[in-house]
Formats: C-alpha cells, sequence, structure tokens
C-alpha cells in the first residue's frame, strides 16, 4: 500500500503513468480496462509489463488513499455499508429471509472491493476450482494449472513482531514475489490457545496447518490480505514502479455507461460520463475492451449495452444486440450468521471498542511500529467443515458440495464483537454456508445506465441451503462445549435449541457475506445455451470485448473470493498475451 502523500507527490511528476482526472488527458490505447478492482488492476499491471501494449484503466472511483480506515486491517468493519468506498446497494427483499433488505457492499475506487472487504485470503477447495475445469470444458481452469497464478499474485510475508510462524502456514503452496501481500496473524489474541487446544480434543475439528493447499478442511490460521501490518489491495498492482510505466493511464472517477459497437458484433468502444463537463463521451479500444466491473457491475453494463436477455432487453425499451440469456443469471452468494456467547474475560475487543484512550493507543502503536491486534483482521483462526457423511442432511438433499473434500461450512471465531456494547465481553463465531445450492440474478429496470441494478442473490431460496446453516451452527455449539472452553462461557445468546428454533434464528439474522460470483460463468466453446464468456473470457457471439473479473466464475468456491479473482486475472493476463503474441 502506499501512503496518500506518495499519491500526491506522483500526480506532480511528469513521466509517470498517470491518474487522470479529465478525459481531454486521454491519448490513444490498445486495451481499455473498465474497474479497477482485483481483475482490472491485475490484468492491467500485466499487459503493461510489455512496453509497446497501452493501457487505459477507467475507475468510477478515486485513488481511496486518504482514509486511515482502509489501511488498518481491524477497522474493516467500518468500511462498508453506507459509506464513501461502497457503491452502497441493497438487495431485493429476500422471501426466505422474513423479506428482509440487505446490505449488499460493493468497493468504489482504486482497489475495488478489496479495499473494503474483511481481508481473509482462500483459495477454496482443489475440487472447487477442478469445478470450473469441468464447467468451462478446459482443463487450464483446474486445480494443478491455476495453483501457479495463485502464488504469481501473492507477495506471503511475515508479521512485523517477528514470532515463529513454523507450524502457521505450508510455505510450499505460497508465492513471495507477487503484488498482493497475504500473511499469518501478527498480534495474538486471548483465545488462540483455547481455540487450538479444541482441535486436539475433539475429533470433529481437526487442526490444518494451510486451508490454501488445495485440501482446506479443518480449523486454520487465518491468512489475511494483509503486508507487513497494512491492507494489501489491488491497488497494490499500482506499485510505484508499476505507475512508473508510460503505457499506463488510470481515468478516476468516471462512471461507465454501455460499451457499444464500432462495427457488427465489435464491442470495443466504451462509453462514459465526463467527470468534467457531464457529458456522454466515448473512447476506442485499438484491441480490445476488458470489463472488471465485477459480478454487479459487469452484467448491469453488458444489460444496457444490449447484451443479455432479449425478451427482457426489449420489454425495457432496449435495443437488444446480442441475446446472451444467462446475463445477470446464476449469482450465487455465501450466507452466513453470528452465534454468540457471554464469557468469563476481559480480553476481548469489546474492551477496546468501548475505551477511547485503550483504542486510540492501539492506533498509535499501529501507526508507529505495525504490532498489535490492529494489524490483523477480525479473527486469528477459521474453520472449513463439512457434515458428517452419515449426515440426514446429505441423505435428503444429496451433497451441495464440489466433493467430498470440499466444505459445507465455514466458521470465524472473533474474540469480541465489531460493535459497542454498553457491557459485557463476547466470543463470536460467524458461520457460512459456503457451498450453497440457492442463486439468484442481478438485473436491470431502467434504460438510465446509472441507476443502481436489482440485485436478488436469491439466498436460501434452495432448502438444502438453510439446512446446513443449521448444523453449523449446532457445530460452533458443540465446539465451544470442549473442555477447553470450561470456565470460559457464561450465556449462549442465540437463544435457539430445536431445530425449527434455529431456522427462526437464521431467517431474521443470516446476511450475505457478498462472495457473488457467475453472473457472467465461463461455459465451453461453441456452447450459447448457457454462460456469457467462453474459456478464454471473450463474450459469446462478439468481437473486441473480454471479461476478467469474479462474474465469469462458473461456480462459487468454499471460500472468500478474492484470491480467486486474483488467480482469474493473472492467468486472463497470459491468455490475451498469448493471442497478441506477447509472451
Amino acid at each position: 500500500m502506499f501512503s496518500g502523500l506518495f499519491f500526491v507527490s506522483l500526480l506532480a511528476l511528469p513521466g509517470f503513468g498517470k491518474f487522470l482526472q479529465s478525459s481531454a488527458d486521454l491519448q490513444a490505447y490498445d486495451f481499455v480496462v473498465i474497474g479497477a478492482g482485483p481483475g482490472g488492476a491485475a490484468v492491467s499491471n500485466r499487459l503493461t509489463e510489455d512496453p509497446n501494449v497501452s493501457v487505459l484503466v477507467v475507475e468510477a472511483g478515486g485513488t481511496n488513499n486518504d482514509s486511515i480506515t482502509i489501511d488498518v486491517p481491524l477497522l474493516c468493519t467500518m468500511l462498508t455499508p453506507n459509506t464513501q468506498w461502497d457503491w452502497n446497494y441493497t438487495t431485493t427483499p429476500q422471501p426466505n429471509l422474513n423479506d428482509r433488505v440487505l446490505p449488499f457492499p460493493r468497493g468504489l475506487g482504486l482497489g475495488g472491493t478489496s479495499a473494503v472487504n474483511c481481508l481473509v485470503y482462500t483459495r477454496g477447495s482443489k475440487q472447487n476450482i477442478d469445478r470450473w475445469a469441468e464447467l468451462s470444458g478446459d482443463s487450464s481452469w483446474g486445480w494443478d494449472a491455476m495453483l501457479p497464478y495463485f502464488k504469481k499474485s501473492e507477495k506471503f510475508n511475515f508479521p512485523v513482531d517477528g514470532h515463529n510462524v513454523s507450524g502457521q502456514f505450508d510455505p510450499a503452496f505460497h508465492g513471495f514475489d507477487g503484488f498482493i501481500g497475504v500473511s499469518v496473524p501478527g498480534a495474538s489474541r486471548a483465545i488462540d490457545d483455547r481455540v487450538i487446544q479444541t482441535t486436539k480434543d475433539l475429533a470433529e475439528f481437526p487442526f490444518s496447518i494451510d486451508m490454501n493447499t488445495g485440501d482446506h478442511l479443518g480449523v486454520s490460521w487465518v491468512q489475511a490480505l494483509v503486508d507487513r501490518g497494512i491492507r494489501s489491495s489491488a491497488a497494490a498492482y499500482f506499485s510505484p514502479e508499476v505507475l512508473a510505466r508510460q503505457n499506463l493511464d488510470i481515468l478516476l472517477n468516471t462512471r461507465v455507461s454501455r460499451v457499444l459497437a464500432s462495427s457488427k458484433n465489435s464491442f470495443n468502444v466504451v462509453q462514459y460520463l465526463d467527470s468534467v463537463d457531464g457529458k456522454l463521451k466515448t473512447i476506442k479500444a485499438a484491441k480490445e475492451v476488458i470489463l472488471s466491473a465485477g459480478a454487479v457491475g459487469t452484467p448491469s453494463i453488458l444489460l444496457h449495452s444490449g447484451i443479455g436477455n432479449a425478451t427482457h432487453l426489449t420489454s425495457l425499451g432496449i435495443k437488444p444486440l446480442v441475446n446472451l440469456p444467462s446475463v445477470g443469471q446464476n449469482l450465487t452468494d455465501h450466507i452466513g450468521v453470528s452465534s454468540t456467547w457471554l464469557v468469563n474475560s476481559t480480553l476481548t475487543y469489546d474492551a477496546v471498542l468501548r475505551n477511547e484512550t485503550l483504542a486510540e493507543e492501539l492506533l498509535q502503536q499501529w501507526k508507529a511500529t505495525k504490532t498489535g491486534i490492529y494489524v490483523d483482521t477480525s479473527e486469528n483462526h477459521l474453520a472449513f467443515l463439512r457434515l458428517p457423511e452419515n449426515s440426514t442432511v446429505l441423505k435428503e438433499f444429496g451433497d451441495p458440495a464440489a466433493g467430498n473434500e470440499t466444505a459445507h461450512f465455514e466458521f470465524l471465531f472473533q474474540n469480541g464483537l465489531n460493535s459497542v456494547t454498553a457491557s459485557g465481553n463476547y466470543l463470536n463465531i460467524p458461520s457460512g454456508n459456503v457451498s450453497p445450492k440457492s442463486s439468484g440474478a442481478v438485473t436491470i429496470n431502467s434504460t438510465n445506465p446509472f441507476d443502481a441494478p436489482v440485485i436478488d442473490p436469491g439466498l436460501l431460496s434452495h432448502p438444502v441451503d438453510i439446512a446446513v446453516l443449521r448444523e453449523a451452527i449446532k457445530s460452533a455449539h458443540r465446539f465451544v462445549k470442549a473442555a477447553a472452553w470450561k470456565g470460559y462461557i457464561l450465556q449462549d445468546l442465540t437463544n435457539a435449541t430445536t431445530d425449527a428454533e434455529i431456522e427462526d434464528f437464521i431467517r431474521e439474522n443470516a446476511v450475505s457475506f457478498f462472495h457473488p460470483v457467475a453472473t457472467a460463468a465461463m461455459s465451453p466453446f461453441n456452447t450459447t445455451d448457457w454462460g456469457v464468456v467462453n474459456p478464454d473470457l471473450k463474450v459469446k457471439s462478439v468481437k473486441g470485448l473480454r471479461i476478467v473479473d469474479a462474474s465469469v466464475a462458473p461456480s462459487l468456491p468454499a471460500a472468500h473470493t478474492s484470491a480467486a479473482v486474483y488467480g482469474i486475472a493473472e492467468r486472463a493476463a497470459d491468455i490475451i498475451k498469448a493471442e497478441y503474441g506477447l509472451l
């Protein structure tokens, strides 16, 4: 990450890759990349490694360099919703969640959602990624082919406090020379020993040294998108050395309305709203437009461009140019809910939030030395776990996971809450369904490309999902009944014991985990009845338009999704380079 002083000084230096504030400074470009999140940042970085290739990145937000809230990992929960760094989207009322309307955070500005997420770095299981190969009909999207790309994006680094990290990760599965910082926790939490002891005492919860080896089952130390105590977002792909390239420009604070055809089925023109004069303008890519606006933004732009379900577009008064019914469909997301216990301790994050003096001392420690609890995200441990193979849920519905070595649910072990409470200290364990069968859609209901899209993730629309989440909550309660927690747990605040009570609790309290994918999913070449892009990530039935972001993932890994997008983008860059003879 870079300081605000760096960015201010950089803007004044001649000859550097530029952060542009006005379209008056635009030149001619080989590639125009829409969005500076993980997909757009990574692919624009890799393409401009060749000095003969010119790239313009068009980003709707700013540099995101002006707030310590972004840089401090533990402050991640303050970044969304309803902030300047968020698109501030909401879902439609969710029928299976008591018709609640949920926030649906998406990051705005350099780094995209990677600038506002809670930093957990997980790739999913080998079976998850091999499922991509199966669905796309292309083995190069499988685990063995993708692992080098996961590692290529990664700059694994060690906590500033210098503690011994052996036994906390497996270096054979990590990269050390990439752009995106990944690290294990840099400060201990009071519950660490209890979590580890439980893995020794209860066979249901085995310890795993590293959840990113392809075999992700078990309880592990968290790996987070942190570089020496500071958030590492996709903005890291725009390092000083990269910004020094003469062939990279970044146009900030500029909303893209649609992509246009320069000739029949060649969609290589970007229409955008000029932030200076408020007029719609266009820029043409000599080679390609790369759409990297994310699982919500990308289908919205496609639909407003006349690419999508022809019947739906016609009903809105938008002329359908390319009939691709899958645009915006298959939206798949994780859902989760927290279980909370009152505990016999004062050493929880609750005490920090209620003590402004202590909070300021810890912040000053972070500023001075990049040590203390502010260097980490909300938890030091997580778990990826499966239902027992004889589970009645699996017998009734079949296995929703990608395979028998892929998790059904996840735990995050949080020493305290992330909101101020009047009194008390708490243990919080969010449980997430990470192999959901439910799906929804991103659609539009207006011809105005700047209106918010309609987001319906369809949470809990498949009955297996609430059953899995119900059993996950039961499992979390078994975890804290281990001997390691004796005398620590004072009161269960979930107040639900029967299956019916737990399901009612879920419907009233569960939320999206904000991991949407598949709204422009990959499918095999020559397949147009489902899918939006071919395995080379080109939009089907058109020329000059490719997609590189979470929307192209054909299925949702049992994982937080930023790692997946970095891997997709690194592979996409090589696909593009090979096509144009740049490798």
